[in-house]
């Protein structure tokens, strides 16, 4: 009876520390701008995510776009910049700079809704 008892408290505590697990961290008090909108919208019809990650999930031909607005190497200049022209491995697509700047309002909101782990 004992061990019962100590398998049904142990699925217990383990399902109430799954449910705040998997609830605590699903919140974010950012809104998504019309302009992220959009770029979304472009992001899922040109199927960028072949190539780019966001959030370590997606290709592997590109590199991993969650944090290229914010970081020293990429920023909305060099990322408009790649959009507008296309690069050596990367396409141009002929977006309009109103295109390349709904693309860089979605990957800025990517980037702020990032969680980065700091050693």
């Amino acid at each position: 009876m004992k061990k019962i008892g100590v398998i049904f408290l142990l699925l217990g505590l383990y399902a109430t520390y799954s449910c705040w697990v998997y609830t605590a961290g699903t919140s974010c008090n950012i809104v998504m701008t019309e302009a992220a909108k959009e770029g979304k919208l472009l992001w899922q019809i040109n199927n960028c995510q072949s190539c780019h990650q966001l959030y370590g999930l997606g290709g592997y031909m590109g590199p991993d776009l969650t944090l290229i607005t914010t970081t020293k190497r990429g920023g909305e200049k060099y990322t408009k910049g790649m959009l507008l022209n296309g690069g050596t491995r990367m396409p141009n697509f002929h977006f309009s700079p109103d295109e390349a700047d709904a693309i860089i309002a979605y990957l800025s909101y990517v980037g702020n809704t990032a969680i980065t782990i700091t050693k």
